[in-house]
């Protein structure tokens, strides 16, 4: 036997198959391939060269590239990556000492989840809308599990559109006085919780009238008439009220007049004649006081009903038959306008005579008056001065002994 496996023979055979098991071993460790590996920002991130325990030396590549960021490998072939930012993201590949792939990775990197922003919308009684905004941004997908409940209540889903970040509810309790949205936010790196408390009676806020129409009124030049539909999301089959609030003014005006009605259409009475006219509609739910009023409709421009006019004669000639009066460059009506220079200079003379018996007369008006005031206090004196000496006289006499 030592002679046999000693022969030229056995030992091309035996070189033989060593050299084929060779590739199926290398072949092994090159279709050992993971998915997607994800990382935190800002943090040092590892990368194993495959779940292999056989500890080879290794190259590592980042999209084909020998290019790395800020980084280290371990004795055994583990890539570290330090202090990360998105730049790292991408496929790494590491290689062994003849330039075989053994293994890759897809490296992602974002944040955790944090608290959302979370604001909701109730266009009437029977539909809630919640819709949020990350505080934190992971850059990440993340899938998200909403519920919804009034005080005292079980959690019931509320209905999630992943992709424009809102949740829906039908046919809140809207009884309840308050009510708790919850959002669980989930990425691959882990998940946050958000609660959010608020009073529906309080967020309800119709949506603008729609359809709305202003028109004149023949034979009334101060009028117009405003017309508009229901909000289309408002439930009329539920026999909740609406109050509307109509807003007019001429335009150019920064003041506007106000009317309230439950009913469409409503006449304006005081419109601003042969003016263009702005007009506004609002709603608000009529029994609940504490809702908030739909954002005003389209701002329509109309102008009231105008008397028709026959133009003037002159204003109907062709324009080529009209002389213009550049053609003339003397006056051709001098007694007209010699008499309009006279007439402004009797009328100027007129109102200067006026304006000084106007001076004159005040001027002898505040000199009387004081001077009838100071006599009157002179006169006043006197009496007051002999009145004091007579009763001192009658007092020196009732004094006198008899």
């Amino acid at each position: 036997m030592p002679g046999l496996l000693s022969s030229p023979v056995c030992l091309i055979v035996i070189w033989f198959l060593s050299w084929s098991l060779q590739p199926s071993c290398a072949q092994i460790w090159t279709d050992e391939v993971s998915g997607v590996q994800y990382g935190q920002l800002e943090s040092n991130v590892t990368l194993a060269c495959g779940k292999s325990q056989i500890r080879i030396p290794v190259v590592w590549h980042l999209n084909h590239s020998s290019a790395l960021p800020w980084h280290k490998v371990t004795s055994e072939g583990t890539l570290v990556l330090l202090h990360v930012d998105r730049s790292a993201q991408g496929i790494y590949s590491c290689y062994d000492n003849r330039g075989l792939r053994l293994h890759s990775v897809t490296l992602r990197l974002g944040y955790p989840p944090g608290l959302l922003s979370i604001s909701c919308q109730v266009p009437n009684h029977t539909h809630v809308r919640c819709s949020w905004v990350e505080s934190v941004k992971t850059f990440l997908p993340a899938q998200y599990n909403a519920s919804f409940r009034g005080n005292g209540q079980e959690w019931r889903p509320c209905v999630v559109d992943v992709a424009r970040k809102h949740c829906d509810v039908d046919h809140p309790a809207f009884w309840q006085t308050i009510h708790t949205l919850r959002i669980i936010e989930t990425n691959a790196l882990g998940s946050g919780t958000t609660f959010v408390r608020f009073k529906l009676h309080e967020l309800l806020k119709p949506d603008p009238p729609e359809s709305v129409l202003v028109k004149e009124v023949e034979g009334y030049p101060k009028r117009l008439i405003v017309s508009w539909n229901f909000p289309s999301s408002w439930p009329l089959q539920d026999a909740f009220p609406l109050v509307f609030q109509i807003r007019y003014r001429p335009l150019g005006s920064i003041y506007w007049s106000e009317i309230y009605s439950e009913e469409s259409p409503v006449v304006i009475f005081d419109a601003l004649a042969g003016h263009l006219h702005q007009v506004q509609i609002r709603a608000r739910d009529e029994v609940n006081a504490e809702s908030q009023w739909s954002e005003w409709s389209s701002l329509p421009l109309v102008k009231p009903w105008e008397v028709y006019t026959t133009p003037d004669p002159a204003e109907e000639l062709p324009t080529d038959d009209r002389i213009p009066e550049c053609f003339f460059p003397f006056n051709t009506k001098p007694e007209t306008s010699t008499a309009k220079s006279d007439n402004s200079v009797i009328e100027d003379e007129g109102n200067l005579g006026l304006v000084i018996l106007l001076v004159l007369f005040s001027v002898v008006i505040f000199i009387t008056v004081p001077s009838l005031i100071y006599v009157v206090w002179v006169r006043q004196r006197r009496r007051d001065h002999v009145t004091k000496q007579e009763l001192t006289s009658m007092v020196k006499m009732k004094s006198m002994p008899i």
